[in-house]
């Protein structure tokens, strides 16, 4: 605990969740960290199994494609299965699952290593090898875990599209990948009703032509249309000989890929973001422990989906490799009643929840009374993640379902990142609204446009001084675009593409994208995105799509359209557009309201100003308008 008294409101650490804590003394960690960044990182690599040690633990001759664990070979899968089936663990819960109409499953590591060994054997008889992309595009259920896991085992890249998206987001996705599976599920329940992600799938497959094998995961029981030679059931697959207990697991480079996943960008075609095996390991490993002090008999719940980074790192793979025992749930917060989570956290005892502002946001409307009925003395930490939590959400989250005894693990990080980059530790004292400062062996610093660090409390662009395990490697098929994305503008930082400011006791405050990404609901979808498929419709002629502060959703979507030549807006127009977007990419991206306009306003090379757009709806002042057409 620092010396010094800290500004602000602060949250001290309880006593017993201090005497608990794996780290205890956070800055001397970091001192040491800072220090010595390869021996840091060597450390906590060297509690993982590798089948060859490396020769290098960071070579940065091709910075900025940075390289970790250089000659050491490993699979990730191994460390998250196979050596705990070795040891006591073999029989321990590695994961519960709930459905939202009440169906329960649990696999303990060995039943979810066997599954595992069983799925990996199918997709090698399908034809799938080392290197291989495989598209999964399904709802929250225990095969989703199985498949990631299957493909990693053998070598091939897992391409995980979340089960909200629509046709174009999965066609564009399995497209770009060059996938030739695709594993699907008939459909998944969200609030009371089925998602027909099978019937979605189809069409998508109509726009991608690489896919030879579907294999069809039963959810919903619901018929579903099977075309011959193309489409399998999983568990017809999973019950033939080819599907033996036992599966060779292919031994890869550190640096091999393990899986791909899109993240919206500032133009219409999503980035694919690389992530390999053995860095990707190590960084996951390392921060879930600290950061949620993951203990033997703990049971954790990361309540995101495993579509995007967070499912990826802290419900799949970040769990597995510390040999916890992970909770997950298909359905709404709120389905059938405001207490379902509550409910949970009390059934099976759960003692870490990490979710987003958002759904916090969204729960705290129905008031006290629904998490009052419940006992949630079982909670021992609490996590945000995904945006920026604002601190009446945060004192409400620590009061009311912490019962103010539960610390607040706030983290910021990246699909790109692929780990926690700010976050505290439950030792470090908590300003509501703050993430407190970087992890360990992560540097990070606020520029001005110049390049210069920012005064303490000055707005500017938030950047990573140094490499990190689990950073991502490349964009797919795409390393010019890598290097202008992220390490053009300031040549030896990666530029995360948030602001952000620091106060006068170094703790950081994100405050939101500076580029056209908006964040729904913790999910990032491209302004470029929308605004494509929008265009999409017969009557549209241009778009503009912005996001607008939200007091459940963080933002919300509000866009401008211009109608094509000889087009009438008609009654129902807006809600057929709100409607066609939600068809395109899924209903996280309907706009919240579509403005019909004569014009947009535009810099002399046509680029949209979607700054001016944004100040004119929150009237505010544009300020510099010198680059604007007219």
């Amino acid at each position: 605990m620092p010396d010094k008294k800290l500004s602000g409101e602060v949250f001290y650490p309880p006593e017993n969740v201090l005497r608990h804590a794996h780290v205890k003394n956070w800055e001397e960690l970091s001192a040491s960290a800072e220090q010595d960044l390869e021996g840091f990182w060597a450390k906590e690599a060297h509690e993982l199994h590798w089948f060859e040690h490396w020769d290098k633990v960071l070579d940065d001759s091709k910075k900025p494609f940075f390289q970790w664990f250089v000659g050491g070979k490993t699979n990730i899968v191994y460390n998250c299965l196979d050596r705990h089936i070795t040891t006591a663990r073999r029989n321990k819960l590695a994961l519960l699952w709930e459905g939202e109409n009440g169906d329960f499953r649990s696999f303990s590591y060995f039943a979810l290593g066997r599954e595992t060994c069983k799925f990996a054997n199918v997709l090698r008889a399908l034809g799938v090898q080392k290197g291989d992309r495989v598209t999964i595009y399904m709802g929250r259920v225990p095969e989703l875990v199985i498949a990631m896991l299957a493909c990693a085992r053998i070598g091939a890249m897992h391409s995980v599209v979340y089960g909200g998206f629509t046709v174009e987001a999965l066609a564009e996705r399995i497209e770009d990948s060059q996938s030739k599976v695709l594993i699907v599920s008939d459909g998944s329940y969200q609030r009371g009703k089925v998602v027909h992600l099978k019937a979605i799938a189809d069409e998508a497959l109509q726009r991608a032509a690489t896919v030879k094998s579907v294999l069809v995961v039963k959810r919903t029981g619901e018929d579903v249309y099977m075309e011959s030679g193309r489409d399998m059931w999983y568990h017809e697959l999973m019950a033939l000989p080819i599907a033996g207990n036992n599966c060779q697991i292919e031994i890869v480079d550190a640096e091999h890929p393990l899986f791909l996943l899109y993240t919206s960008g500032t133009t219409g075609k999503p980035k694919a973001i690389v992530h390999t095996h053995g860095g990707y390991m190590v960084g996951t490993y390392t921060t879930l422990k600290y950061v949620f002090d993951i203990h033997e008999e703990d049971r954790y719940w990361c309540a995101a989906d495993p579509g995007w980074i967070t499912g990826h790192s802290y419900i799949v793979y970040g769990p597995l490799l510390n040999g916890t025992t992970s909770f997950m749930y298909e359905g709404a917060p709120t389905y059938p009643y405001p207490n379902r989570w509550w409910q949970m956290i009390e059934k099976y005892g759960l003692n870490i929840l990490y979710t987003a502002p958002t759904a916090i946001r969204g729960l705290m409307r129905f008031g006290e009374a629904w998490p009052n009925r419940h006992d949630l003395s079982s909670l021992r930490l609490l996590g945000t993640v995904g945006e920026p939590i604002n601190p009446e959400a945060w004192k409400w989250y620590h009061r009311v379902i912490g019962k103010e005894k539960c610390p607040i693990m706030d983290t910021w990080w990246q699909t790109e990142t692929g780990m926690f980059m700010i976050t505290p530790t439950p030792a470090v004292p908590l300003k509501p609204g703050s993430g407190t400062k970087p992890f360990p062996g992560v540097k990070m610093d606020i520029y001005n446009e110049e390049g210069k660090s920012a005064r303490p409390n000055e707005e500017g662009f938030l950047v990573i001084n140094t490499p990190w395990p689990a950073m991502l490697r490349t964009l797919y098929n795409d390393a010019d675009r890598y290097v202008e994305q992220y390490w053009s503008k300031y040549p030896g930082a990666y530029l995360t593409g948030d602001s952000a400011r620091r106060d006068e006791d170094g703790y950081f405050w994100v405050i939101g994208r500076v580029d056209d990404v908006i964040k729904v609901s913790g999910y990032r979808l491209g302004s470029a995105e929308i605004e494509s498929a929008l265009v999409s419709h017969d009557a549209i002629a241009e778009a503009a799509a912005i996001g607008l502060p939200h007091e459940v959703k963080g933002n919300a979507i509000h866009a401008y359209v211009i109608l094509r030549a000889g087009i009438q807006k008609q009654d129902g127009l807006i809600d057929q557009l709100r409607s066609h977007v939600a068809h395109e990419l899924g209903p996280i991206a309907k706009p919240e309201h579509i403005e019909v306009v004569d014009s947009l306003p535009k810099t002399r090379s046509g680029k949209i100003m979607r700054r001016v757009l944004k100040a004119r709806a929150l009237g505010q002042n544009p300020k510099d308008l010198t680059t604007l057409e007219e």
